[in-house]
């Protein structure tokens, strides 16, 4: 029970790999806090986990939904050991395509939600950690999705600049770069549909990045900071 009394706020945690990783830190004895811009999926995942859990519809966009999460979970358990950072969205246009907006946007959701939630949660975190899942696209990417992939590249930069701000003994943060996931961001990338990206290997499931996030996330992994750990079924090792 890696997670027992422990309080752990997973964002884009209605489906896919925040899902999963929700369902497993119940599992291990955490309550969760749900965070998803979709409030019927959100209830729904916390009402199949149970007391144990609560959503909270936000847009990881705006730093002020981000701000009134935090409070409504500190007012509910009084207290938060783990945060994982885990919503994305992607845009798929070339660069001379994309406007301000839509960089803007991405970033937003991707980059500058981390940044707040870091912020907004360190203070309270006394021996826990933040977890975020960046991608294998930080290390090898395609065209049309600079923004995506500048994005994650930047959350790994991030997560190694915070690491030496906190005292490994108060709070560690890692990163986590998932490669092709079953889940709908995969199979709906135009990318992938299109055969401009290529889908080489196994492909994996929410549950096998989840292991990863709760093992960076317990207290197995003390001595693990600033760092990532790719979960991709080895696909930058054959590219």
């Amino acid at each position: 029970m890696r997670f027992e009394n422990k309080v752990c706020i997973v964002t884009g945690a209605a489906s896919g790999i925040g899902l999963a990783t929700a369902n497993r830190m119940a599992s291990e004895g955490g309550r969760v806090a749900i965070v998803d811009l979709k409030a019927e999926a959100a209830e729904a995942a916390a009402q199949a986990i149970g007391e144990a859990a609560i959503s909270l519809v936000a847009d990881v966009g705006d730093a002020g939904a981000i701000q009134d999460g935090i409070h409504a979970v500190l007012e509910k358990w009084g207290r938060i050991d783990v945060l994982v950072n885990n919503a994305a969205m992607m845009t798929f246009q070339l660069l001379e395509e994309l406007t301000v907006e839509q960089w803007d946007h991405v970033l937003a959701v991707n980059l500058r939600s981390v940044f707040a939630f870091c912020r907004g949660v360190a203070p309270h975190i006394q021996g826990g950690a933040i977890v975020n899942v960046s991608s294998v696209h930080a290390h090898e990417t395609t065209a049309n999705v600079i923004p995506y992939a500048s994005s994650k590249g930047g959350m790994e930069a991030f997560c190694r600049a915070m690491s030496q701000e906190y005292p490994i003994e108060k709070l560690r943060i890692n990163c986590v770069a998932p490669g092709a996931i079953n889940t709908p961001m995969l199979w709906n990338n135009p990318n992938v549909k299109s055969g401009k990206e290529k889908i080489t290997g196994k492909v994996g499931e929410p549950e096998d990045v989840a292991a990863a996030i709760c093992f960076l996330a317990s207290d197995e992994a003390k001595f693990i900071n600033g760092t990532t750990l790719v979960v991709d079924g080895g696909r930058l090792d054959v590219l």
